[in-house]
């Protein structure tokens, strides 16, 4: 470009050059340049004046250009991170942009955020740029512990203002003897962060505050590993991006609680969904108990029902600890931990854990004891559960108190039914069947008859017991002189026996005395049970019995006295049939053994020599008897019955043979019919 020194055209050329150069937008060297050769080719004077000072106005120029440049890509940037914060972007990933346009729009070597903890200390959150590759001392990295007040962050901490240096090693303020401004912050010294700093080797360093509100909760910094003063500008485009951080922190923060609510109203839910789906199975399985009760179950069906529902194994016990029903088996119970935990259960009317899977629940109506229910469940029980047990108890108190009001109502009709049984003479035989029909009582199959009499104490509850447990069995009572008379189904006239005395006793308090006769299998036949029974109750208190429970057959041949049908062959049977039927299938003599060796008092040698064999030879066949009879032959009981058996089989031959004598047609006796 040629300028043409001493004239006014070559001053407005030059002029015109500028501004040219300025609308081209050309470098700062191209107008030096101009300037250059405008004096070389002779410019002096007013006209190089005007020239300097078009060139000087054209440096203001880009400047004001290059500043708004700058201003727009600041206003750029601070657009898209706030944009960035609309996504869903976590912390880190927020932070991390910010760092990273903070350090490329402001030309800084290393950005990173700092983040107060719970005890005033901050920590290293995010950084840009930092050498964390190379080796030696510490780096400013994420997680280095910053002491509270140290240093930069620890002025914006006190301050809550943006804070720079243009070379922070050798700005006093921040040694460990200076201070800021005014005196409002002495700084603290953190060896470790002093470390990292110096190995980063930086020296411009600016800070600006993360505010949530009127707290610092944190200070983004710049800083350049050169010496560098940063303008107004910087640091408002740092602070306006440590404003968006802070937002970031916030939003987290606002996500994280968000996040830790949804969470807990999903566990709400779920535990709710859980509990109405177990108060539903709960309601389920007491609407299934309560309907086996109204439809007429009984205690095992009740049991089962609730041994289901409970994944359970379940047992009914009255108030005397007895089994009623169960549903499976409970192996190793410990009755003193299951006592001791029925008394709590009454006490506290709520299920008690007896042991570490054995629970107790009270069965009570009112304030009467009715009995317990004891639950064996392996898995334990949940609070659903235990609302279940108490459900499943009161189901069974109802059905207790049902079967009991049903044997009150119907108690007199079924006494007056036993009384015609065993009145003298008896009623007509069909009409009693087809009562007993109706009152469910099957008289064609087996029954015993038993007769308890409590030995002092009132007889009101003896008599309310006899009712329920009548009416449990499908028996019968009535009472009569002072005894309770029971008609109950079975065989086993002393098992009968037995059971009544075992429950009743305890109820009590005080002895029981309980007679048994039976069986029979006919209306006619009750009324003499009932003479059996009353005759053996009679021998059992002049034996000094009273307090016990017995037979007729348990007596033995006292047995067969009182017995109306003096069933000889029976009793026969029962002493010594083992002995005669061995005699008559091998042809062998161990009965004429048996009568020697009773009439030689007990002694093998003198049977012996009255049956002419050897001594062996008897010692043998009594050991053959004692297989026959059992080990207990000997004992005096059994010895006095198996004598008086010998002598009513002798007496029987002797009048068998008499028979056959008058009358020669007849077959010689063998052995007593077997019953089978």
């Amino acid at each position: 470009m040629t300028m043409h020194g001493a004239d006014g055209a070559g001053g407005a050329d030059a002029l015109l050059t500028v501004l040219e150069l300025l609308a081209g937008q050309a470098p700062p060297a191209r107008f030096d340049t101009l300037l250059d050769e405008a004096r070389l080719t002779g410019l002096a004077g007013a006209e190089l004046d005007r020239l300097e000072r078009a060139v000087a106005l054209a440096g203001e120029v880009n400047a004001g250009r290059e500043q708004d440049a700058r201003r727009e890509a600041g206003l750029a940037t601070l657009t898209d991170t706030a944009r960035d914060l609309t996504l869903s972007y976590d912390l880190d990933s927020l932070l991390r942009v910010i760092t990273r346009r903070a350090r490329r729009l402001l030309g800084l070597d290393l950005a990173y955020v700092t983040l107060r903890g719970p005890y005033g200390a901050c920590y290293v959150h995010t950084t840009e740029g930092s050498r964390t590759g190379r080796a030696g001392g510490p780096r400013i990295a994420p997680g280095l512990r910053i002491a509270e007040g140290y240093g930069l962050g620890g002025a914006v901490q006190s301050h809550g203002e943006a804070v720079w240096t243009a070379d922070y090693l050798a700005d006093e303020r921040f040694a460990p003897s200076g201070s800021l401004d005014a005196g409002v912050h002495a700084p603290a010294f953190d060896e470790a962060a002093e470390a990292a700093l110096r190995a980063e080797d930086l020296h411009a360093i600016m800070a600006a505050p993360l505010r949530s509100g009127d707290t610092v909760i944190g200070v983004l910094h710049g800083a350049d590993r050169r010496v560098r003063h940063h303008t107004g500008e910087e640091i408002g485009l740092l602070t306006a991006l440590a404003d968006l951080a802070a937002l970031a922190v916030e939003k987290a923060g606002l996500l994280d609680r968000t996040r830790a609510e949804v969470s807990e109203l999903e566990r709400d839910s779920s535990r709710v969904r859980t509990s109405l789906t177990r108060m539903r199975h709960v309601s389920e399985a007491h609407g299934r108990i309560m309907n086996l009760v109204l439809a007429g179950g009984d205690l095992g069906s009740v049991a089962k029902a609730a041994a289901d529902a409970l994944d359970a194994t379940v047992m009914i016990r009255d108030q005397g600890g007895r089994c009623l029903a169960t549903a499976g088996d409970i192996p190793g119970l410990v009755e003193e931990a299951v006592a001791k935990a029925s008394l709590d259960a009454h006490a506290r009317r709520r299920p008690v854990l007896a042991d570490d899977d054995t629970w107790v629940a009270p069965v009570i109506a009112g304030s009467e004891d009715l009995g317990g229910l004891v639950i064996r469940a392996a898995g334990g029980l949940t609070g659903e559960d235990e609302r279940l047990l108490e459900l499943a108890a009161q189901s069974v108190a109802f059905l207790l108190l049902m079967r009991r009001s049903t044997a009150v109502a119907e108690g007199p009709v079924r006494d007056e039914l036993l009384d015609d049984l065993i009145a003298d003479p008896p009623h007509a035989p069909q009409q009693i069947a087809q009562r007993a029909r109706r009152l469910g009582v099957d008289l064609r199959k087996p029954h015993v008859l038993v007769l308890a009499r409590p030995e002092g104490g009132e007889q009101g509850r003896a008599v309310v017991w006899a009712s329920s447990y009548t009416y449990r069995l499908s028996g019968l009572k009535t009472v009569q002189g002072g005894c309770i008379v029971l008609l109950l189904p079975g065989i086993d006239a002393s098992a009968a026996a037995r059971a009544v005395a075992d429950e009743l006793s305890p109820l009590l308090g005080h002895p029981v005395s309980v007679a048994a006769a039976g069986p029979g299998q006919s209306p006619d036949g009750v009324a003499r049970m009932h003479q059996e029974a009353g005759r053996c109750l009679d021998a059992m208190s002049a034996l000094g019995g009273t307090g016990s429970a017995a037979s007729v057959q348990d007596l033995g041949f006292l047995g067969l006295l009182l017995s109306d049908d003096n069933d000889v062959n029976g009793f026969v049977e029962a002493a010594i049939g083992p002995v005669l039927d061995y005699d008559a299938e091998r042809f062998t003599d161990l009965t004429h053994t048996l009568e020697a060796y009773f009439a030689s008092g007990g002694s093998p040698t003198n049977a012996a020599e009255a049956l002419h064999v050897h001594p062996n030879t008897v010692s043998r066949r009594l050991e053959r008897i004692g297989e026959l009879l059992g080990p207990e032959w000997q004992k005096p009981g059994q010895v006095l019955e198996v004598q008086l058996a010998l002598r009513l089989q002798r007496t029987r031959e002797v009048l068998a043979r008499g028979r056959a004598t008058a009358d020669p047609t007849r077959q010689p006796p063998g052995p007593p019919e077997r019953s089978t």
